[in-house]
């Protein structure tokens, strides 16, 4: 099972603005050649670039820091230094930026081919024959370039699903995605057996598909950081609607109505709009005895 990562923290840091330069004419026939000095380039930007291509973080995880390079400098002959291409990263799809030390969130990468400068870089200086004046017709006076733009990033991804499947540990939620789609998460009868989101793709008999996010099971104090806890909570943010998969056959000795209640506290808990979403339940385990009766008591609350 390849691993699934979906927060990094990385450095960045944009090229550097390359210096002016301090020239003179030295010609044949001209005695007194004034300045001649070009500027420098613009150093390059760091670019995030949304590929639809990309799953996970994990291109992040050995590789943290990110330089762009910088601008040339400034020439002879009132030549300008080249300006440095922009280094682009690629990040998949539902990737939020923040501000490491502030916390401030930067963007959020959603549609394919979406980009954003993370890192800005720096100005050229000036060369010498930018500051002749009538009084001054040879400076001896360059600017340096502007140092490129560093700051590190907390990056965190959150899953695109159309459809997210949430509820207890152990109710199926595995199961139920194995057969809707293709997918083949792991599944076993003990707690927790979904370590990271599964995501599959139903195709309905019209030919639309959407996509579906299994996600590992949720349980009382998550919203605090209990269990798996806010580390999957995050990825029902993005999910359009929400599957509430309850076991009717009262398995695992808990009230399913009592289940119902506990996991849309921890949503309410962890983001009120959550309780916003279209919410379907389902009734799970329904060939177990006794399913049939607790079904009809949920429905009666």
């Amino acid at each position: 099972m390849s691993m699934f990562l979906d927060t990094a923290k990385i450095k960045v840091k944009a090229g550097n603005g390359g210096d002016g330069m301090v020239a003179f004419r030295r010609e044949k026939y001209v005695p007194n050649g004034g300045p001649w000095g070009g500027d420098g380039g613009r150093g390059g930007n760091v670019v995030f670039v949304v590929d639809e291509g990309l799953r996970t973080l994990m291109d992040f995880r050995y590789n943290r820091h990110f330089k762009a390079d910088s601008g040339e400098k400034g020439m002879t002959k009132g030549m300008h230094g080249r300006g440095a291409e922009d280094l682009r990263v690629r990040v998949p799809q539902g990737t939020t930026v923040r501000d490491a030390e502030t916390g401030k969130v930067l963007t959020d990468l959603i549609e394919h081919g979406q980009e954003f400068i993370v890192a800005h870089g720096g100005r050229g200086g000036r060369g010498n024959i930018r500051f002749a004046t009538p009084k001054n017709p040879a400076p001896e006076i360059s600017e340096n370039g502007e140092p490129g733009q560093e700051r590190e990033l907390q990056l965190e991804l959150k899953i695109l699903a159309d459809v997210g499947l949430v509820g207890f540990p152990s109710v199926g939620k595995s199961t139920l995605l194995s057969v809707i789609t293709s997918a083949k998460p792991k599944i076993g009868a003990y707690h927790f057996t979904t370590i990271v989101p599964n995501l599959g793709m139903v195709r309905t008999q019209s030919g639309e598909s959407f996509a579906v996010a299994d996600l590992p099971g949720l349980i009382e104090g998550a919203s605090q950081g209990v269990g798996l806890g806010t580390q999957f909570l995050r990825h029902i943010e993005r999910t359009r609607v929400i599957l509430h998969i309850i076991d009717m056959s009262a398995s695992e000795g808990r009230d399913p109505y009592e289940d119902y209640l506990a996991i849309n506290k921890e949503l309410e808990s962890y983001n009120l709009r959550l309780m916003e979403r279209p919410q379907i339940i389902v009734a799970n385990k329904m060939d177990m005895p006794e399913s049939q009766e607790n079904l009809e008591e949920f429905k009666k609350n």
